[in-house]
């Protein structure tokens, strides 16, 4: 079973941290959320959620993936925070994926692991000066080796399932996508 691991922080966006964890469950992905200060965290629309566990208690373990939600100031909160950027740097050094949504990819881009990659972000995230020689896309989500980014809260059903297809495959993808009951394009 792959295991995931999404930090948040106080002003994540509710969509993309919740709706991520969610449909990642319903693969049967083992994912731990993680706090980086205390157990409550308030999203930037006002929500609040108990992570399941601290930051300081997972840095640690192994996961197959970590992935960042967006929103202001929590992502500006996860990229300030050493613990993160230390974790993001080893997930690639050791050719972990690495996956970040709305604001959150210009953490990755921080952490220098967006060089020579095509992403995408909420607009205004990214620009050709965020990392060099960094290939800017608007797709919904960008798949660039280990590393996977998205748009924002409106992209991320799909940001969640295209996660699915990399840690379990495309048919454990495709059930989880028929049950969810989405609009056809």
């Amino acid at each position: 079973m792959s295991r995931v691991l999404v930090p948040l922080a106080e002003g994540f966006e509710e969509i993309e941290a919740v709706t991520v964890v969610d449909v990642l469950r319903r693969a049967g992905i083992e994912v731990h959320t993680a706090s980086l200060d205390g157990p409550r965290v308030t999203g930037s629309h006002g929500v609040t959620v108990l992570a399941d566990k601290a930051l300081d208690a997972v840095v640690a373990d192994e996961y197959d993936m970590v992935v960042l939600p967006g929103g202001m100031p929590g992502a500006e909160h996860i990229k300030n925070d050493p613990r993160v950027i230390s974790l993001l740097r080893r997930f690639a050094a050791e050719g972990r994926y690495t996956a970040a949504i709305c604001a959150a990819p210009s953490v990755l881009a921080h952490a220098g692991l967006l060089e020579e990659r095509a992403a995408t972000s909420f607009p205004g995230f990214l620009n050709a000066n965020s990392a060099p020689g960094i290939r800017l896309r608007e797709e919904a989500v960008v798949v660039d080796g280990k590393v996977v980014t998205s748009r924002g809260a409106g992209t991320a059903m799909e940001f969640g399932l295209a996660l699915i297809g990399l840690l379990e495959g495309a048919e454990v993808r495709q059930r989880v996508a028929e049950r969810l009951q989405r609009a056809k394009d």
